[in-house]
């Protein structure tokens, strides 16, 4: 059997099996330097009102939801228990949660905002839109709508998977 010619060694799509691989693993490598690079931003324009990288999203998930257990709070923000146990310990000695048992059942611990924490939650808003800002420089309004929707699907379709895991 003799060596096989440049035609021989591409697939049907005319690419080597290495480009294709390269390829298939682009799409991951960009979404999450991507995420990473929006992170590092946000964190910096965050870091001057004194919080955390994640701390913005327990914040938000509490602004939306005031009053949710470590559990729920997790589960949310798509974290392991421990980890927003550690976070929420963390932001309370900061004073922007508290913790309080529930009205209803005295088991359970539910965190709350406390007027410090909702008085960052404009910093919050602005270190976001400031982030957004310079993450789609260049780009049109409708293509930041399209991205935003490709976005979306590509995290339904992640979510699904997990799910069906």
């Amino acid at each position: 059997m003799g060596k096989k010619s440049k035609a021989e060694k591409k697939g049907k799509n005319g690419k080597k099996k290495d480009e294709i691989v390269a390829e298939a693993n682009d799409l991951a490598s960009v979404l999450v330097q991507a995420a990473r690079s929006m992170r590092t931003v946000l964190s910096r324009n965050l870091v001057a009102s004194g919080l955390y990288a994640g701390q913005d999203g327990v914040m938000l998930a509490l602004a939306e939801t005031d009053g949710l257990t470590a559990g729920a709070l997790a589960a949310k923000l798509g974290v392991k228990a421990p980890t927003m146990t550690r976070t929420i310990g963390r932001m309370e000695a900061q004073g922007f949660l508290e913790r309080r048992p529930d009205r209803d059942d005295a088991r359970l611990t539910k965190v709350y905002l406390t007027d410090l924490g909702r008085d960052r939650l404009q910093i919050i808003a602005e270190a976001g839109q400031h982030s957004e800002k310079l993450a789609t420089r260049g780009l049109t309004d409708k293509q930041v709508r399209t991205l935003m929707k490709l976005l979306r699907a590509v995290d339904s379709n992640l979510q699904a998977a997990r799910a069906a895991d």
